[in-house]
């Protein structure tokens, strides 16, 4: 008797267990899960499955195995219905469109403030600034749910806040020296300082194709950088720099939202009040009032009004994608995320090539191409490999008196059906 669940591209095997079906496919953990039962000890078990597509399933109230010959089988495919196949679809495109767009219209507003008035430290705080204020006016409002936070949430968000500082200010730096698509092709490479931190710094080991998905990323940023026309060392470092800081920002954030209940929107508006309230005395001590005066006068006599609405709308865009980026990730999967902000990098890469007119070599714009193939890839392998490992090491648990498992099948937006032979 065996059972399996088909399409095979990522399978494993236990000789003790038969699957069946936990609970129902829930959109907001984003994951289904299968209990298990022992089998009889003469008779040989396999299941194995793969992922393409997203995950549905109802709930079967009472569910049986069946006892066949080897030579038998019984098929049960269990599919996503096709309007709620569509529906997630659409859903997810209209974030993509909502996500890439206001980070394109972000990043042509930012680098004309910046041409005009060459304040990073200045025009990074007034982002989070106005992300603050708009979340504030949504709480007062009752537009948004007020986050129940308590001091634990506070001091977990702290570091993450300090990173986050950084790396924003450090990208802005870069984006005041360099064009706007040498600031995203040096970004691009941050799956590379993402494993060299976690290798080095935490001991985490990964499989071999994780390390050989970053030689392009490398090498393509690396050509990129060596043949960029306008190259300037301030800007390339201050690319690398927010490289490393959001590595360190993610790791942080993953361990302090372990156990928390505050969704994604909150979660960065959070992030931001204490990003502002770290930020704003450095801020003033780098640059100071009376040069951000004396640098608005000039600005003004030069552009006139429109020069108002630029800082606006650089503030309010640069809040609005990265809110709608944390509430993505409540409703996708890591893959999907990782697939898009790939696009997102392209996208963005592109129109500033188009709107400034930045000139680009074909070596130039080879490199680019090379290092973000290469973090797409890495997206693929290191989704690959963490689905692989956290079945083969947490799917199987033991007890003296009862064999049970929980096999927990990440999803997202590629997978179709799971046909299960018992």
């Amino acid at each position: 008797m065996a059972c399996s669940i088909k399409q095979s591209s990522l399978s494993t095997t236990h000789s003790n267990l038969i699957l069946i079906p936990k609970r129902d496919y829930n959109p907001n953990l984003g994951f289904l899960s299968f209990s298990s039962i022992p089998k009889s000890k003469n008779k040989k078990w396999d299941f194995s499955y793969s992922i393409k597509k997203p995950l549905y399933i109802s709930r079967i109230e009472n569910p049986k195995a069946y006892e066949a010959d080897k030579s038998q089988s019984l098929d049960l495919n269990i599919e996503m219905p096709k309007p709620q196949v569509d529906g997630q679809r659409v859903k997810i495109g209209i974030y993509f469109a909502i996500w890439w767009g206001l980070n394109v219209v972000f990043n042509i507003y930012n680098k004309k403030v910046l041409n005009a008035y060459p304040f990073p430290w200045l025009t990074s705080t007034l982002s989070l600034a106005t992300g603050s204020l708009i979340m504030l006016i949504s709480w007062a409002m009752r537009i948004a749910e007020f986050p129940k936070t308590d001091f634990e949430f506070w001091k977990n968000l702290f570091p993450v806040a300090v990173a986050h500082t950084i790396g924003h200010v450090a990208a802005t730096v870069s984006m005041s020296k360099v064009s706007v698509s040498f600031t995203h092709i040096i970004k691009s490479s941050e799956p590379a300082f993402s494993v060299l931190v976690l290798r080095f710094l935490l001991g985490k080991t990964f499989p071999l194709p994780v390390y050989l998905s970053l030689v392009p990323i490398i090498g393509g940023s690396a050509l990129s950088a060596a043949t960029e026309l306008n190259f300037n060392m301030t800007g390339f470092m201050g690319a690398m720099i927010s490289n490393l800081a959001f590595v360190f920002r993610n790791i942080f954030s993953k361990k302090g939202m372990k156990g928390n209940s505050v969704n994604g929107m909150n979660y960065y508006a959070c992030l931001s009040i204490m990003s502002l309230l770290i930020l704003t005395p450095f801020a003033i001590a780098m640059e100071g009032p009376q040069m951000w005066a004396l640098g608005w006068q000039n600005a003004f006599s030069q552009i006139g009004p429109n020069f108002v609405w630029w800082i606006v709308a650089q503030s309010i865009f640069y809040h609005l994608y990265n809110q709608v980026s944390y509430m993505s990730l409540d409703e996708i999967s890591p893959l999907t995320f990782s697939v898009g902000n790939t696009m997102k990098r392209i996208s963005v890469i592109v129109s500033s090539i188009i709107i400034f007119q930045t000139p680009v070599r074909p070596i130039n714009a080879l490199g680019a191409a090379i290092a973000i193939l290469g973090t797409f890839i890495y997206s693929q392998v290191s989704f690959f490999f963490t689905i692989y490992l956290d079945v083969t090491r947490k799917s199987f648990c033991n007890n003296s008196s009862y064999n049970a498992c929980g096999l927990i099948l990440f999803c997202c937006p590629l997978v179709d059906k799971i046909s299960v032979q018992c």
